[in-house]
């Protein structure tokens, strides 16, 4: 279930196909199942994305399922309850910056195991998964290359400094408003992938990661952008390599 702030209760629990309602009132044919109601029905696990960005008493539409296992249609008296079968169980995520944007009642939070998720520590774990990923990714969509090694060494190396606000060297640089995470990093890598192969006929190139940067890193503060941009001209410009000065020269391609 994707969460928003246009997400109703309906579009979590069950809707109607207000066709066959009106033909032949409420009935199981008539009953639109949600991923939810689905899960309760199989025992499968239901995946709630961005659950504080639903409003406040739509999430509290949950407390009985998870409270009760049980979820009530009142349109279908006698067969409208469905019992969650065992296997069931809800997952949802939220980002910790957007805590205050519809933050979850006390009832709610009881009713959930809360597990914060650290970006990877390790800088060759990190390199490792994106490697893997962009290359799943570029396989699927059946692809023939991958983004060479110092390529994704620059792409890695910047959405970590970025993000800490710190080099490897141990020097402070300026830490961005928005969240860089690894799974933008993959997002990045394959977009860079998808530019060099098509326009050019090769794997990408450290520019594309520069024109990439501006829409993964820099979203609604400007002064994101402006980070990025002393970034490039001043830590990429001391790196060594081939791959770090392509990436400094082309620092003219971010927008002002």
């Amino acid at each position: 279930i994707q969460g928003g702030a246009a997400t109703t209760e309906d579009q979590i629990k069950y809707g109607w196909n207000y066709a066959l309602l009106l033909n032949e009132g409420p009935s199981p044919r008539a009953l639109v199942a949600s991923p939810l109601y689905r899960a309760m029905q199989e025992g499968r696990i239901v995946r709630f994305e961005e659950i504080t960005r639903c409003p406040a008493e739509v999430q509290d539409g949950l407390l009985s399922i998870l409270s009760e296992r049980l979820l009530m249609v009142p349109e279908l008296p006698g067969e409208g309850a469905v019992f969650a079968a065992p296997g069931f169980n809800l997952i949802a995520t939220a980002n910790t910056r957007d805590r205050g944007v519809n933050e979850m009642s006390a009832a709610l939070k009881r009713r959930f195991a809360f597990e914060t998720v650290f970006p990877i520590a390790d800088y060759q774990q990190e390199l490792a998964l994106v490697q893997s990923e962009v290359a799943r990714l570029l396989a699927h969509d059946g692809v023939p290359v991958v983004p060479a090694p110092e390529v994704l060494e620059v792409l890695v190396t910047t959405f970590r400094e970025l993000r800490q606000g710190v080099d490897a060297d141990g020097g402070a640089t300026e830490r961005l408003s928005t969240v860089v995470s690894t799974a933008e990093a993959v997002s990045v890598a394959h977009a860079v992938a998808l530019r060099g192969h098509y326009l050019r006929g090769d794997a990408g190139q450290p520019a594309d990661i520069v024109e990439a940067l501006a829409g993964a890193a820099a979203k609604d503060n400007p002064d994101d952008l402006k980070k990025i941009r002393r970034y490039i001209e001043h830590k990429a410009a001391k790196r060594k390599g081939e791959h770090w000065r392509d990436f400094h020269a082309a620092r003219h391609l971010l927008p002002q």
